[in-house]
C-alpha cells in the first residue's frame, strides 16, 4: 500500500518530494541521497532532483517505502 503526498500544483520535483515527506533534513543532504542512491520513480531508477513527479506517479525510497503521488482538491 503507498502512502500518500498530495500536491495542489500541476507537479512536484523530486527533490522537493524527498525533502516534503521529512525523510532528509536539508537540501544538501537530498541532494546527496539521490545522486548516490537515488530513488525508484514509477519503476525506474532516478537520480535527478529535478525530475517532475506528476499526480498518479509513484515513488519508492528503499529506507521507507512507497508514496503514491495525488492532487488535492
Amino acid at each position: 500500500m503507498h502512502e500518500q503526498i498530495k500536491i495542489d500544483t500541476d507537479y512536484i520535483t523530486l527533490g522537493q518530494c524527498v525533502k516534503l515527506i521529512n525523510f532528509l533534513d536539508s537540501g544538501g543532504m537530498v541532494k546527496a541521497y539521490l545522486q548516490d542512491i537515488g530513488a525508484v520513480v514509477n519503476g525506474e531508477r532516478e537520480h535527478r532532483r529535478g525530475r517532475k513527479l506528476y499526480p498518479e506517479d509513484t515513488l519508492e525510497i528503499d529506507e521507507i517505502g512507497s508514496f503514491i503521488i495525488l492532487k488535492e482538491e
